[in-house]
C-alpha cells in the first residue's frame, strides 16, 4: 500500500475516533504510537496527523496532537453556526429522502430510546451521530454536509458532556422523532423548524452544563 494511500486509511481511522468520542480532550496523539498501533511506518502517521491539524481536528503542541480546547465563546459561536446551516440541511434532506435513509434513522431512533431508558448517555451519542448521518447522507448540497460535519467533530466532546445532563436525554431522543416524521412526509418546513428547536435545545443543555443561564 503507497504512502499517501496508508495516510488517507490513518485520516478515515481517527476521524471515526473523533466522532464517535473514543478521543477525548485528555488524549494525546504521538506519530510514534500511533504508527506501532496499527502496525505502520512512522511517516504515514504522521502526515495523517498533519492533516487533521491542518484542517482543525487536531491542534499541534510539543508533546503529540490533542482536540482543540474551544473556549465557550467559540462554543457558542458554533450554535451560531448551526442556527444558521442546519436547518437548511434539514430541509434538503426531507425533499430528497430515501427508503434506507429513513430506515436507518428508524433504527437509531429506537437504539437512542433504549439508552435514555438506561440513562446511557455514551450509547445515546453513538446513536445520535447515526441518525444525524443517516439524514446527511442524502442532503445534496455536499460543501454543506461537510461544513456540518467538520464542526460536529471538533465539538464532539461538548456533545458528550451535555449527555451527562439527565434531563437532556429524553429531549433529544423526542426531538429525533420529531424530525423523524417530518422526514417521513417529506416536510421541509417542519424538517427545518424541528432542527432549529433542537439546536436551540442543545445550547440550553450546554448553558446547564456550564452553570450558566440566558
Amino acid at each position: 500500500m503507497s504512502r499517501q494511500n496508508l495516510r488517507d486509511r490513518i485520516y478515515d481511522t481517527l476521524i471515526e475516533r473523533i466522532r464517535s468520542g473514543a478521543i477525548s480532550w485528555d488524549d494525546r496523539l504521538v506519530d510514534l504510537t500511533l504508527a506501532a498501533e496499527l502496525g505502520v511506518s512512522r511517516m504515514p502517521a504522521r502526515d495523517a496527523l498533519m492533516r487533521l491539524a491542518a484542517e482543525g481536528y487536531l491542534v499541534p503542541t510539543t508533546r503529540g496532537f490533542v482536540l482543540p480546547q474551544l473556549t465557550v465563546e467559540e462554543i457558542l459561536e458554533v450554535f451560531d453556526l448551526r442556527r444558521l446551516l442546519e436547518p437548511r440541511a434539514a430541509a434538503l434532506a426531507a425533499q430528497a429522502m430515501t427508503t434506507e435513509a429513513l430506515s436507518r434513522m428508524e433504527a437509531a431512533v429506537a437504539d437512542g430510546a433504549a439508552a435514555v431508558a438506561a440513562l446511557d448517555g455514551p450509547t445515546l451519542f453513538l446513536a445520535s451521530e447515526a441518525f444525524r448521518e443517516a439524514w446527511l447522507s442524502v442532503v445534496p448540497n455536499r460543501a454543506l454536509v461537510q461544513s456540518i460535519r467538520r464542526y460536529f467533530v471538533q465539538v464532539q466532546n461538548v456533545r458528550l458532556l451535555t449527555m451527562r445532563d439527565t434531563p437532556t436525554l429524553a429531549v433529544i431522543v423526542q426531538g429525533q422523532r420529531e424530525m423523524l416524521t417530518a422526514h417521513r412526509a417529506g416536510d421541509a418546513v417542519a424538517a427545518a423548524d424541528r432542527m432549529l428547536r433542537f439546536v436551540i435545545e442543545g445550547e440550553q443543555a450546554f448553558r446547564r452544563a456550564r452553570g450558566q443561564s440566558g
